[in-house]
């Protein structure tokens, strides 16, 4: 059984031992009031047989219902909060108009009953409210509040017996105190089930937090865009984003990677999608390692004085940009040619010509893992290469 459920049982184990402790209490002092809350409280196991029926129906798929029957538990939540209007209705009703025939010698003990009643409903609503809260279940906490409104109309009719005991109308003023907080309660309930029964979009912090879980990923280039839903205590995400790789495999590996990583780190999350797309580039930035007269291919690629980036369009091979760069790394002793190509990556090159093999060599990982093209030329000058790049694009 799991945790909703039991908690669920507990619920309505409660507001049985309220509606006993409360009708006893109310035969016992003559109090019409204790009667009235009773019947409240009697409106709470209904509330409670509700939500666990709500529970256990929303974990239910089928054909017609293939994304299952979360949003359930939201339309419990709905009618949780008709029940606490009504019983701020009720508690009114009973205060202003109820006619009270208190047998004045018994009002301590009922008054030391209502106690009691406070106290089991304020203890068991907190506990209810802080579980429903860490499991994300809307009904459970929609029950939470329902059942404090019992403690809140428990106390109008504890004032109410004060009165009675020192004839004094405080009742009146408590009521329309407790029938405020009841009507709010009841309003932020309903709001919140209307919101994700008709798809409003998750908050704001949720999404911002899978905004920064995908951008974690050096491989996502924009995010296109990003929208989500509640369904009970659970969420559904999408995200359409652009993918710094060419190759649809790779994509489709890394977006998978991508919602391992949102349901790992977003609680609840009940399906997610990534929306990919491999990035388009209209130009191709290649790199060319020169000797020191910038002229003529070196046949040492980390070893290479000088690099020639030159940027062209894809379209008719036109050169759009072109540079000459020293090489940082020319008199570093160990690992020069992985820390020279992980170098020209950053400066955007995309596709390098080279006169040697890279294969099981550093430079081949790294430009791999950029999903950099690497030709083999057989070209001695600059003028030789960039013809052969041109016949690429």
């Amino acid at each position: 059984m799991e945790e909703s459920e039991r908690i669920g049982f507990y619920s309505i184990g409660i507001n049985i031992l309220l509606v006993g402790i409360k009708f006893s209490l109310a035969v016992f002092s003559g109090s019409i009031a204790l009667v009235a809350d009773s019947i409240h409280s009697l409106s709470d196991l209904i509330s409670s047989v509700t939500v666990l029926a709500g529970i256990k129906i929303s974990k239910r798929k089928s054909k017609i219902f293939p994304y299952g029957l979360y949003k359930v538990e939201n339309l419990v939540s709905l009618v949780s909060s008709l029940f606490i209007f009504f019983a701020g209705y009720e508690i009114a009703v009973s205060v202003f108009l109820g006619e009270q025939d208190l047998n004045i010698g018994r009002l301590p003990v009922a008054m030391a009953g209502v106690v009691l009643t406070i106290l089991i409903t304020y203890t068991f609503s907190r506990y209810e409210l802080h579980r429903g809260k860490k499991i994300g279940s809307p009904s459970l906490i929609a029950d939470a509040q329902h059942i404090k409104t019992d403690m809140l109309s428990s106390g109008v009719i504890f004032f109410g017996l004060l009165g009675g005991l020192f004839r004094l109308p405080l009742d009146k003023v408590a009521a329309l105190v407790m029938v405020f907080f009841i009507g709010k309660a009841g309003l932020v309930i309903f709001l919140n089930a209307i919101r994700v029964l008709l798809d409003a979009s998750l908050d704001f912090e949720t999404l911002d937090r899978v905004k920064s879980i995908i951008l974690e990923d050096r491989k996502v280039g924009t995010i296109n865009a990003l929208w989500g839903r509640n369904s009970g205590r659970y969420k559904f995400i999408e995200a359409d984003i652009i993918l710094k790789v060419h190759d649809l495999d790779r994509a489709h590996g890394i977006s998978r990677r991508i919602e391992r990583e949102i349901k790992e780190k977003v609680p609840n999350v009940d399906h997610i999608l990534v929306h990919y797309e491999p990035q388009k580039k209209e130009t191709r930035t290649c790199v060319i390692p020169l000797a020191r007269d910038k002229m003529t291919i070196s046949d040492h690629f980390g070893e290479a004085p000088y690099f020639y980036l030159a940027t062209l369009r894809k379209s008719d091979g036109t050169i759009l940009e072109e540079k000459f760069l020293h090489n940082p790394f020319l008199r570093e002793k160990k690992g020069k040619g992985i820390k020279v190509s992980e170098w020209l990556v950053q400066q955007g090159g995309d596709t390098v010509l080279t006169t040697g093999n890279f294969k099981g060599k550093g430079p081949s990982y790294v430009f791999s893992d950029a999903e950099v093209d690497v030709h083999i030329t057989k070209a001695k000058s600059i003028e030789e290469a960039v013809r052969q790049v041109k016949s690429l694009s």
